[in-house]
């Protein structure tokens, strides 16, 4: 039977198995949809489906191991001590995982028979959004498990950060779903496999990215939902959450059922579901968010990013968190006069900003080291993770008391961090750092049963197990010389885990160790190839001693870590607390650290409808012309929803290439800083709340989806004119040039009007369509910008500079000349350009155009037929050879 047409083991018939491919079927009729990772031994082993699929993802061997059914069986296996980086590639690839492993020893299994097989069973399911392994996380990245939920008309969106225990739970109309989960970045979403029929849940799956795992219907239904979150939270009612939405609820109690599944009984620590809504935070579409390069560029990296530049955090976790604040910006101006008091007290303060950062760096990351601690997949380093991070809170709280006679009081949310992340405010958690300080060893291995990580002096039972399993050691040497010296023969006392100790010599030396009077100290284990093995009653008995010395020592270790694991669990709030804590601090002296460097401001949010930047840059921008040894001109923009102050909307033209692109999405980007809490690159920056964020920039086909380049841009633009209010802010760059010139600049003129008249939003409309600005005369809320340039002895010079007014050309051919377009075809371009440029007369007009109204049909002042129609009546078109067909071309062009 070929391999690759191997059925599946839910396929197969487990009857006539042999007990421990038995025990394969029963995991596997368990998870049917995942790989097996079949513990045995030192090796995770693949059968049949699973090992193909396994072998090509991973680029493994593929064997077989017995038959079943007649048949062999195809295998494949990765080590146990290499399993992460195997993981890894497979979750990534697409594909769940169940952990198989044995949960007795071998020698536990013999003590219920000589025959017994070793016990195993799934210890959990690993899939995207559940990982908490440090070797598969992004270190400086969140890692979410997401869950969509309908109900009553109302969406929610539900999330777990399973690998430091952050659960929140935002409530949205059904149309924001996208902008929900695209601010989430989710690796996995949790859909009900009834919402794949609505379309609205499909668009926005779409967009989200992650792997999409359905779910029963079911298990989605509200009762069941409150009853697995009870169970989850250990709690008799759902009331002390805030009331929950019934949808909120189905959400939350999808990602329950999940967890339930693939951490197979273990429960996570979780906080308390943190509670949001629409109007909580700026909502920005997948197409801006990735349009505008916030988090990641258009290629996938966060280099480049927004978040790649201005990040200087010290700390995986304050990364994280300042990832989540450019993700979803806030609405509310007090909030983000919060943040803003808290990055300005510690750009006042330098020296003492220098030293808090200094410390944050020894913290390690708190929340993610719990969380594996309370799944049973940590080990001493993390119990380390915790004693450094408190340890680093107390220290930073000691800090500011020591500058405190040269400090004003520190703002609230650094009262508050500080207080969170210091562990002397509370006698629970100043007891654990003391004793983890006192107890943990100066090296920590990663898995408890490696030993040695308590410090001598902690337990004395241990300290004497470890005497006698030392001294046991020092003897095992003494023996070696003493029985070298009785025999003559050079030997060597090794061990291993089949054996235990013995003493082994070259095979050409055995022989007197077989003779009297030696063989009555002697005796014989094992013969190799090159080697014979003895043992001796004074050898065994030692081994024994030091077996029962080693394994007690262990046993102290492993109950001494598990009490201080329980301990750490039993504090998981104040420890989740001190990590966010920590987390601001970092996230808090970072921005003020950029701020300093990049000469950045303190906007001013309120709630009007203002925007008025002076001298703002592009701070990814300006990071590369300046790495480029080049200077960054910076812009004025200024632009009033109640077109009192300024315009509402400005018509932005200027050559391709003169910086219109970065001009538009810079003055986005300050807005998403500003209301995220960062200082801004600019002289001043005065916003009033923009609560939708809208970017339509660049072209690109949607060949997923058979859209065209034209079809997306009208798919992305209306998706703009149907959701923005008086309140959003709007970039749009060549609307309409997708398609033919008249029916684009139609398209282009009609959307203006609308932006103006109907949406009323703050916006920015880049075009090449030159006629578009006489819009500034004709509507009392546009005006005219243009991005100059000069043509300096032929060539085309790019100032890069905003002004008043329209550009009067677009220098296209000159743009295609310093493109490389070859000299023949520029030289061409030119003179067809000056051929257009001279015509007495435009195609059409749009002076006359009436606004907001459709145009009448326009009178032919004739009552009969035209002299181009008459020509046109008496040629025969099929009958025409290709001369004559271009000769009557050059006719009817006579006639007009």
């Amino acid at each position: 039977m070929n391999a690759h047409a191997s059925p599946s083991a839910a396929q197969l018939d487990p009857t006539g198995a042999t007990p421990v491919m038995q025990q394969y079927f029963d995991a596997k009729s368990r998870q049917p949809d995942a790989l097996v990772f079949f513990r045995m031994g030192d090796f995770y082993e693949l059968f049949f489906d699973d090992a193909i699929r396994a072998a090509a993802a991973l680029g493994i061997s593929q064997t077989h191991r017995g038959t079943h059914n007649g048949q062999p069986i195809p295998m494949a296996g990765v080590p146990v001590h290499a399993a992460e980086a195997y993981l890894a590639k497979l979750i990534r690839a697409g594909f769940k995982v169940a952990v198989c492993e044995q949960i007795e020893s071998p020698a536990e299994a013999k003590k219920r028979g000589s025959k017994s097989i070793v016990a195993r069973d799934i210890v959990r399911v690993v899939t995207p959004g559940t990982l908490t392994e440090e070797g598969l996380l992004d270190a400086r990245g969140a890692n979410r498990l997401a869950a969509v939920a309908l109900r009553a008309g109302q969406a929610a969106v539900a999330s777990v950060e399973l690998s430091t225990g952050e659960v929140e739970s935002l409530l949205v109309a059904p149309s924001s779903l996208g902008a929900a989960l695209a601010a989430l970045q989710p690796s996995e979403v949790l859909v009900p496999d009834r919402l794949f029929a609505d379309e609205t849940v499909n668009l926005a799956l779409k967009t989200a990215g992650g792997l999409v795992q359905p779910m029963a219907q079911a298990l989605a239904e509200p009762s069941a939902s409150e009853a697995r979150l009870k169970r989850l939270y250990g709690v008799e009612t759902l009331d002390g959450f805030g009331g929950l939405a019934g949808a909120e609820i189905s959400a939350l109690g999808l990602i329950a059922a999940h967890l339930e599944t693939t951490q197979a009984g273990k429960l996570p620590v979780l906080s308390p579901p943190r509670r949001a809504g629409e109007a909580d935070v700026m909502a920005i579409d997948p197409a801006t968010r990735a349009s505008l390069e916030i988090e990641r560029t258009l290629s996938g990296q966060r280099d480049g990013s927004l978040l790649g530049c201005i990040d200087r955090c010290v700390t995986a976790p304050g990364s994280r968190m300042l990832a989540a604040r450019l993700a979803r910006p806030l609405l509310d101006p007090a909030a983000i006069d919060q943040r803003l008091d808290a990055v300005q007290w510690m750009l006042d303060r330098r020296r003492l900003r220098e030293r808090l950062r200094d410390s944050l760096r020894k913290s390690g990351d708190l929340a993610r080291a719990l969380s594996r601690l309370a799944l049973g997949r940590g080990g001493p380093r993390d119990l380390g993770t915790l004693r450094d991070g408190l340890r680093t809170g107390e220290a930073l709280s000691a800090l500011v008391v020591e500058e405190g006679a040269q400090l004003a009081p520190p703002p609230g949310e650094i009262e508050q961090a500080l207080g969170a992340a210091n562990p002397s405010l509370s006698v629970e958690l100043s007891g654990l750092l003391a004793e983890l300080e006192m107890g943990l060893g100066a090296d920590l291995p990663n898995q408890p049963r490696d030993g040695g990580y308590v410090a001598p002096g902690v337990r004395p039972e241990l300290d004497q197990a470890r005497a006698l399993r030392d001294d046991s050691r020092r003897v095992i040497v003494e023996l070696e010389s003493r029985l070298v010296a009785e025999s003559g023969v050079p030997l060597k006392i090794k061990h291993n885990a089949v054996l235990g100790y013995f003493v082994e010599t070259t095979a050409g030396k055995a022989d007197p160790l077989f003779q009297p009077p030696l063989n009555a100290t002697f005796i014989h284990r094992q013969t190799l190839a090159n080697q014979v093995r003895f043992t001796t009653v004074e050898l065994a008995d030692l081994d024994a001693r030091i077996a029962q010395a080693g394994e007690r020592a262990l046993a102290i270790e492993m109950a001494t870590f598990e009490a201080w694991r329980e301990a750490a669990c039993a504090l998981a709030a104040p420890i989740q607390a001190a990590a966010r804590g920590l987390a601001t601090l970092d996230v808090d002296s970072a921005l003020a650290e950029w701020a300093e460097d990049q000469s950045a401001v303190r906007p001013s949010v309120d709630r009007s409808f203002c925007f008025e930047a002076v001298g703002a840059r592009h701070p990814v921008v300006e990071a590369a012309v300046k790495r480029a040894g080049d200077p960054f001109t910076p812009n004025d923009c200024a632009l009033d929803g109640a077109a009192e102050g300024y315009a509402r909307l400005s018509i932005v033209t200027g050559p391709n290439m003169a910086g219109k692109s970065t001009f538009l999405r810079q003055n986005a980007i300050l807005a998403v800083m500003a209301q995220a809490g960062c200082f801004v690159p600019a002289r001043s920056l005065r916003l009033g709340v923009v609560d939708r964020l809208f970017s339509r920039v660049g072209a690109g086909d949607d060949l997923a989806r058979g859209r065209s380049t034209f079809m997306a841009e009208m798919v992305e633009t209306a998706a703009i004119l149907t959701q923005a209010t008086p309140r959003s802010f709007v970039i749009l760059d060549e609307i309409g040039r997708g398609t033919a010139t008249w029916d684009g600049l139609a398209i282009a003129w009609a959307c203006a009007e609308a932006l103006h008249g109907v949406n009323r939003s703050r916006a920015l409309f880049a075009t090449h369509y030159h006629e578009l600005a006489t819009l500034e005369e004709r509507l009392p809320g546009v005006s005219n910008l243009s991005l100059r340039a000069k043509e300096w002895n032929g060539d085309l010079v790019f100032l890069h500079e905003a002004g008043p007014g329209p550009a009067d050309r677009s220098y296209g051919v000159q743009v295609a000349k310093l493109a490389g377009v070859p000299p023949a075809v520029v030289a061409r371009a030119r003179q067809v350009l000056e051929r257009l440029e001279s015509e007495a007369e435009s195609p059409a007009r749009l002076e006359g155009l009436p606004l907001f109204a459709s145009a009448a049909p326009a009178p032919t002042g004739r009552s009969g037929p035209s002299p181009v129609e008459e020509a046109l009546k008496g040629m025969e078109p099929d009958g025409m050879s290709p001369r004559e067909a271009m000769e009557a071309l050059y006719r009817l062009k006579g006639l007009l």
